[in-house]
């Protein structure tokens, strides 16, 4: 019967998403900026809420809590802070200047944007940004359909990839239906939701776990577990954690947590100079004049969050220390918190959160990289003269490939989203993000330089994460620090070699710095 409830709680909240999308669908296939990008029309409060929601997906409620319950304090508060400071700097220093910048381009993606930038021809930038974007959002949306499986499995024994399927064809049809502006409208709303759903879960998870002084005083027991230079290492055997004769969880002695592994998990705050569906809100704001509301908005809000996340997942090792025996399942520590002590209609509304934060990004992830490649390759390079109507077809299209592709890498019911997101972060973060703080700032960045930089924070990635971190010791850092910082040595070094940009690019570049709307 609980079951039943939470259920019906959650139709009951996708039938209102639905709802927003077909208030929508009429002005989103106006034309393709309406699709794309709302028409510029954000206020701030849409603006900041959407990007965050969309940028935290399942992560924030799933992910994070995970690496807390899983091994501390340490990489799960690091990570939070590294974030926190993010995004912040990107909405006071990039927010204003791309706005402006890509209204005098006129530019609806980012790939639009770093080619009108470079005012290129053969659009080489454009194609490559759209190639990244293709790569990374896939792996991104499989993250966010890992979610969904993960949820259903755990609240109603529907098997994992049929609840991750019927989550990801939902997800396809919703973002069919109302594009840019439905999904930031309803983004705004799932950011509410996922606020209220950690704070709730919090309170009522410290009570049951015998106030604050009882759980510091089960969580001190365990070597590492609260320290913000250590980490707590579980006693595994084929990865699932080992109980005492008493039924405790067993840990050994606490790892080290030196200063290069604390500087590395901070860099995850890099990657929002490249995340696209943040960017693309600075793009769709109203007026610039809007986005220092807009930037203590998001970042109330993320602070928050991210900040209740991490705590869950602490007190969740406290009330239910044997719970989760293995790192992929303890990403559903926030479930059995919700579902095990709240009341099921409330219980089913808190689930809606994290559906919530599942259907934010991933019709983000899908909308973009499926616009990436009908509006950057297919209309600006195979067929110039396509219709915005040849240009929405064609982007449903490339939405359900991608889609497919998304689950099927989904399908491992073991996928730890932690670290399926950790990489694709890495991948946006080190292969846009250097090149738009570059664009932004430096006049002198020419369009080789673009080129080399993005393609080498792109290549990094993966050369870092597969050939090079297997190493261990110093090289054991987040591959998004290496990847950042080689792209911006790539960008400098090759931009002063070549010749400078043109008059009509440095101009461009000067009035996007008094821009106003």
């Amino acid at each position: 019967m609980d079951n039943i409830e939470i259920l019906l709680t959650m139709i009951v909240y996708m039938m209102l998403v639905i709802g927003i999308g077909v208030y929508f669908v009429k002005r989103a296939n106006e034309n393709s900026e309406n699709f794309f990008i709302g028409g510029r029309t954000l206020g701030p409060w849409v603006a900041a809420m959407s990007a965050e929601a969309s940028d935290m997906s399942g992560w924030l409620l799933m992910g994070l809590p995970g690496v807390a319950y899983w091994i501390g304090l340490g990489e799960a508060i690091w990570t939070a802070i590294g974030l926190l400071a993010g995004t912040y700097i990107n909405w006071l220093i990039v927010a204003k200047r791309l706005h402006a910048y890509s209204n005098i381009t006129n530019s609806i993606t980012i790939p639009d944007f770093f080619s009108d930038r470079f005012k290129e021809k053969k659009k080489v930038i454009m194609t490559i940004a759209a190639l990244f974007i293709l790569v990374f959002f896939t792996v991104y949306a499989s993250s966010c359909f890992v979610t969904v499986g993960k949820l259903f499995n755990s609240l109603f024994g529907f098997s994992y990839q049929t609840a991750m399927i019927g989550g990801a064809i939902f997800v396809i049809l919703y973002t069919f239906l109302g594009g840019f502006l439905a999904e930031s409208v309803s983004d705004f709303m799932q950011a509410i939701i996922m606020v209220m759903a950690l704070t709730v879960v919090m309170i009522v998870s410290v009570i049951y776990a015998g106030g604050p002084g009882a759980v510091l005083d089960k969580l001190n027991e365990i070597p590492g577990f609260l320290s913000f230079v250590g980490v707590a290492t579980p006693e595994t055997v084929n990865d699932v954690q080992q109980l005492s004769q008493s039924g405790a969880p067993l840990f050994g002695s606490a790892g080290s947590y030196g200063f290069l592994v604390i500087l590395s998990t901070l860099s995850w705050g890099l990657g929002y100079f490249g995340i696209p569906q943040v960017l693309l809100r600075f793009i769709a704001s109203r007026k610039n004049s809007e986005i220092k509301k807009a930037r203590r908005i998001a970042t109330i809000w993320c602070a928050i969050s991210l900040v209740v996340a991490v705590a869950i997942g602490l007190i969740g090792r406290a009330a239910f220390p044997a719970e989760h025996l293995m790192a992929s399942d303890a990403e559903r520590i926030f479930i059995t918190l919700s579902t095990k002590l709240l009341p099921p209609v409330l219980a089913g509304l808190v689930m809606s959160g994290i559906l919530a934060a599942t259907i934010s990004s991933s019709d983000s992830y899908l909308l973009i990289a499926s616009s990436a490649v009908s509006k950057n390759i297919f209309q600006g390079i195979v067929k110039k003269e396509a219709t915005d109507k040849q240009v929405m077809l064609v982007s449903r299209v490339i939405l359900i490939i991608i889609s497919v592709v998304g689950i099927l890498l989904a399908l491992d019911e073991k996928s730890v989203i932690f670290k399926v997101v950790s990489f694709a972060w890495a991948g946006f973060g080190a292969t846009f993000g250097p090149l738009m703080l570059f664009s932004l700032f430096w006049k002198r960045t020419t369009r080789e330089g673009a080129v080399a930089g993005m393609v080498v924070g792109g290549c990094m990635v993966f050369i870092w994460k597969l050939l090079i971190r297997p190493l261990g010791g110093y090289f054991d850092i987040y591959e998004l620090l290496p990847a950042f910082v080689l792209s911006c040595i790539a960008i400098l070094l090759v931009s002063l070699l070549s010749e400078a940009p043109s008059k009509e690019i440095q101009d461009e570049f000067e009035a996007a710095k008094v821009y106003v709307d």
